[in-house]
C-alpha cells in the first residue's frame, strides 16, 4: 500500500495538510507549494484564514512574493474546519505545546488535533507530527485516537515526528534549507516521512523511532537554555565583582576556536520552546522517578532574569531626584528577539508587568513591530519615539536591542540608561548615561 502514496509523493500529486498556520505552519505550507504541491491549511483562528483569503501575509519570514503566488495560483487554501481532512494524503500538525499555570505539559491542541483527524482517516495517509513535546506523544497519545477504528499504524496509515527547527527572524537558514529529524513509527513510517520531508529540505536525518526524534528537540532547546542560564549567572557575578565586564569575558573566550560557543546574558528567555521545553522534559523525568535538577535550575534562573532587571531599574531610579512610583520609565523593544514581531513569552512583557505593579505609574514602551501591550488591568500603547519623549524618561531601558534603533541617538537624549543587551557597546561618548547588564565599574 505505501507504493501508491510513493507515487503520489513522487508525481507531486500528493495532497498536503498543515493544521495550525503560525510560525511553523504557514513556512511549510508555502514551501510545499512553491515545490508544486496542493496544500491546505487548517487553523481555528478565523482572523488568520480571512488573512489568506484576504491575500495578507502575517508571518514575516514568509516572502510575500512566494505567498502570493501560492494562493493566486490556487496551490494553498486554508479553512478554519477539518471536511477536507480526508482528501489530504500527507497531514502536517503544527499546533501550540504550551505549558499549564502549574508548569506541566499541555497537548490540548495536539489531542485536539488526533480527535478530528480519527474520524477523518484513511487509508495510506501519511500523519507527522512537528509540535515540539515530550517523548512519547506520538505513539502513547497521538497514536491510539487515530487508531479507535481499527486501523494500524505501518499497515494501514503511517505515522511520525518530525520536529520543528523555525527560528523567527534568520536570514541564513528557513524551512527549505534547515535540515530536519525524521523518526516514524515503523520503518516504513520513516520511509515516506523521509521522502516527503526531502521535498522541503533535502537534509533529513532519521532515527530509530519518534521518541527519539521528540527527545532531541527537546534537547537542542533545552542546550540554549543551560548555556543561556550559566552566562545569565556568570553576568550577575560580574556585577558583584565590579570592574570585570562579562561581555567582553564572553567576546575573549569567543576567539578560541575549540571546545566553546558564545551565548550571551540578557533580561531573560522568550519565544515558544526555550521557556517551555525545560518543564516537558522536567515533567517526564518524573515519571521515571527521576529529577532533572541541573535542567530545572537553570530554567528557574532564566525565569528570574526580568526580576533582576526590574531590582536594577529600582537601583538606577533610587540614585534620582525622584521618588520610584513617579518615575518615567521607557522600554525599548519588547519582541523576544531582535528585527522580529514575535512577542511569545518575550521578558520585556514580563519586566512591563513586574513594573507595574510595583506602582510605576509613568511606564511607557516603543517597539516598531509592536502596536500595544495587554495586562489584565492596563493596556499600553506605542508610543513615538522621538526626542521628546527620551528627554521626558528618567530611565531608559534597552531590552530588546532592534537593529532599527538609532542607540547613539538614544543615548544622546536621555538621562539614564539601563542595556541589558549590550546595544551601545560601540558608543563612546556619555558612557556614563549608561548601566550594562553584568557590569558595574567602580567609580
Amino acid at each position: 500500500m505505501s507504493e501508491v502514496l510513493r507515487d503520489k509523493i513522487k508525481n507531486k500529486r500528493a495532497k498536503i495538510g498543515i493544521i495550525g498556520l503560525g510560525y511553523v505552519g504557514l513556512p511549510l505550507a508555502i514551501e510545499f507549494a512553491r515545490k508544486g504541491y496542493k496544500t491546505y491549511g487548517i487553523d481555528t483562528d478565523v482572523n488568520k484564514i480571512k488573512m489568506i483569503q484576504q491575500k495578507k501575509n502575517y508571518i514575516k519570514d514568509v516572502i510575500t512574493k512566494e505567498f502570493l503566488y501560492a494562493i493566486n495560483n490556487n496551490l494553498f487554501t486554508a479553512s478554519t474546519t477539518y471536511d477536507n481532512a480526508g482528501e489530504m494524503d500527507v497531514i502536517y500538525i503544527c499546533v501550540p505545546t504550551p505549558v499549564t499555570v502549574n508548569k506541566t505539559p499541555d497537548i490540548t491542541f495536539i489531542m485536539n488535533c488526533a480527535e478530528e483527524l480519527s474520524k477523518k482517516l484513511k487509508r495510506n495517509q501519511l500523519i507527522i507530527l512537528k509540535s515540539t513535546t515530550f517523548p512519547g506523544t506520538t505513539e502513547n497519545y497521538v497514536q491510539p485516537v487515530l487508531e479507535r477504528r481499527g486501523f494500524k499504524a505501518g499497515k494501514d496509515y503511517y505515522l511520525a515526528f518530525s520536529p520543528e527547527r523555525i527560528d523567527p527572524g534568520n536570514k541564513t537558514y528557513n524551512t527549505a534549507n534547515t535540515p530536519v529529524v525524521v523518526g516514524g513509527v515503523t520503518k516504513k513510517c520513516t520511509e515516506l516521512a523521509v521522502m516527503i520531508s526531502q521535498e522541503v529540505t533535502p537534509k533529513v536525518h532519521a532515527v530509530s523511532s519518534p521518541r527519539v526524534a521528540e527527545m532531541e528537540k527537546l534537547l537542542e532547546n533545552i542546550f540554549r537554555s543551560v548555556n543561556i542560564a550559566l552566562v545569565n549567572e556568570i553576568a550577575r557575578l560580574c556585577e558583584r565583582m565590579r570592574d570585570v565586564n562579562i561581555w567582553e569575558v564572553v567576546e575573549a573566550a569567543a576567539t578560541k576556536p575549540f571546545g566553546f560557543m558564545p551565548f550571551y546574558p540578557g533580561p531573560g528567555i522568550g519565544g515558544h520552546c526555550i521557556q517551555i521545553d525545560p518543564y516537558y522534559l522536567d515533567w517526564l523525568a518524573k515519571q521515571y522517578d527521576f529529577q532533572t535538577k541541573f535542567i530545572e535550575i537553570a530554567a528557574e534562573l532564566n525565569e528570574d532574569m526580568p526580576f533582576y532587571v526590574r531590582d536594577l531599574i529600582f537601583k538606577e531610579i533610587a540614585g534620582l531626584p525622584v521618588r520610584a512610583q513617579e518615575a518615567n520609565v521607557l522600554i525599548l523593544g519588547t519582541t523576544f528577539k531582535k528585527d522580529i514581531d514575535d512577542a511569545r513569552n518575550s521578558p520585556a512583557l514580563k519586566l512591563i508587568e513586574l513594573l507595574h505593579k510595583d506602582g510605576i505609574k509613568n511606564l511607557n514602551f516603543h517597539d516598531p513591530y509592536m502596536k500595544n501591550i495587554r495586562l489584565p488591568d492596563k493596556i499600553f500603547r506605542c508610543q513615538q519615539l522621538d526626542e521628546k519623549l527620551l528627554r521626558e524618561s528618567d530611565i531608559v531601558v534597552i531590552v530588546t536591542d532592534h537593529s532599527s534603533y538609532d542607540y547613539e541617538w538614544i543615548v544622546s537624549y536621555s538621562k539614564k540608561i539601563v542595556d541589558t543587551r549590550n546595544a551601545t557597546k560601540k558608543i563612546r561618548n556619555n558612557r556614563d548615561k549608561i548601566t550594562l547588564l553584568g557590569y558595574s565599574p567602580s567609580l
